[in-house]
């Protein structure tokens, strides 16, 4: 087995997959998980391997359902010996008190890990993410727009982002002392801003939050998490950016070499797709492939969430999925089409009448969906399927009995296609695309179907 060189735990699977997508096209070879490794898969899977991930559910969990959670992953990961521990999160950061509280993960990886050094790296220049003077700003179409201020995450419907000052926002759910490495330091000579760095925490900050433009920004940063992590463990909260930011280092050193492109893996003649996101994007890609031969099947999200009459609703979807399959056509199914939908709004009502926290909404739909997703698969033996929504993918794809994922091939930043490992044949080999609500050109799922490249590149 190769020494590790980094280990993640990503708080849903639409980021877990960005993370591996990262550090596989950058010549890191990684497995990700999906929920709790088995300890007697871990030797023969990590094989070889330079980077693991877990794909973990805590973007949707309040801080005692993280308590259950994310100790006992944290410790497997860590005693595995990466220098390098990575708390992967949404590239928009989003997050509340009392759900996907980023601040109590840290507190969790802080007893366990006892880092030489902690730092926030949250930018992504090829997802159109920036972080400068500590703002958080997001590039929506044309337009960049600070967090607090962007169309779509600024009105999310489980974590509104109201504060683009990542320091402020991280400070809401968390105690420890952040201090702001900005743009300025960053372009300092190297000496200069490692002894800045020792300084800064010798002066009792806990947690370093990095600005990032640019991709050498993020080369950078690399560069001197590199260097911190020869005097002991590292813990990074943050983005994809973080893997990119380590890829170019070890490139850079030669500890690792970039790969020959990924060849297109090519069409299947048809293709499920799941949706739970109320993106906007993701429904004008809802709207593309309704428009391009995609049959259309909604599914009713406030019969989902009532156990009651959740398994009528089931046996209606996949009827008419499988009808709809044999017929000859791919398929959507979608809960809702933008952040408009009155589905959300009648999904919460009912919520409020079973006595049930509207936080719970993405974790019940995206069961439910997975158990649809299961039935379709079994009953039509088709072998690649979609999954949108940051805050529904992990619970459906848990439905599938998939146990780990690699890199198939790219499809664009942050939303690969992967090859499934299930001690299930059905699904084992299964290739599953996922994204989050922001990603993709509005012809995504169509690029899904015929495994190719996404045509329209991100800014």
């Amino acid at each position: 087995m190769n020494e590790l060189l980094l280990a993640f735990y990503g708080d849903d699977f639409t980021g877990s997959a960005d993370a591996m997508e990262a550090l596989t096209l950058s010549g890191v070879s990684t497995a990700l998980f999906l929920g709790r490794p088995d300890p007697n898969k871990l030797p023969e899977r990590l094989s070889g391997i330079q980077a693991i991930g877990i794909s973990g559910i805590s973007r949707s969990m309040t801080p005692t359902q993280m308590d259950e959670e994310l100790p006992q992953q944290f410790a497997l990961l860590n005693n595995l010996g990466a220098p390098i521990f990575h708390y992967k999160v949404c590239a928009t950061f989003d997050s509340s008190p009392t759900v996907g509280n980023i601040g109590h993960a840290a507190e969790i990886a802080f007893r366990l890990i006892d880092p030489t050094l902690a730092i926030i790296a949250q930018g992504v220049p090829v997802l159109g993410r920036y972080v400068v003077f500590g703002n958080h700003f997001t590039t929506y179409g044309d337009e960049t727009y600070r967090l607090d201020r962007h169309p779509m995450m600024s009105r999310h419907p489980i974590t509104p982002m109201d504060e683009g000052d990542l320091g402020l926002h991280f400070a809401r759910q968390s105690n420890r002392k952040v201090k702001l490495v900005n743009l300025l330091h960053l372009d300092e000579p190297f000496p200069t801003l490692s002894s800045r760095v020792d300084r800064a925490l010798a002066e009792g900050n806990e947690i370093l939050l990095f600005d990032t433009l640019e991709n050498r920004h993020l080369q950078t940063i690399g560069r001197l998490v590199a260097e911190k992590s020869r005097l002991g463990r590292v813990f990074a909260i943050g983005s994809s950016g973080f893997e990119y930011a380590m890829a170019m280092h070890w490139q850079a050193t030669g500890t690792i070499t970039k790969p020959a492109p990924i060849p297109p893996v090519g069409p299947v003649d048809r293709l499920i797709v799941v949706s739970g996101s109320a993106a906007a994007k993701t429904a004008e890609q809802i709207e593309y492939a309704l428009a391009h031969g995609f049959s259309g099947i909604r599914l009713d999200s406030a019969l989902l969430v009532d156990d009651s009459t959740a398994a009528g609703e089931r046996t209606r979807v996949v009827q008419e999925g499988i009808n709809a399959i044999t017929a000859g056509s791919s398929i959507v199914l979608y809960s809702t089409i933008g952040p408009d939908d009155p589905a959300i709004a009648a999904t919460r009502t009912r919520l409020h009448e079973l006595g049930i926290d509207t936080d719970e909404a993405g974790q019940r739909l995206g069961r439910q969906q997975g158990l649809i997703l299961r039935a379709l698969l079994d009953a039509t033996g088709l072998k690649r399927v979609c999954v949108a929504g940051g805050d529904t993918c992990s619970y459906t794809l848990r439905q599938l009995d998939i146990h780990s994922l690699e890199l198939l091939m790219p499809i664009t930043p942050a939303a690969p296609l992967c090859r499934a490992f299930s001690d299930h044949p059905a699904f084992d080999g299964l290739q599953v695309a996922s994204k989050g609500g922001q990603i993709g050109a509005p012809g995504y799922f169509l690029e899904v179907l015929a495994g190719k490249r996404e045509s329209v590149p991100l800014r």
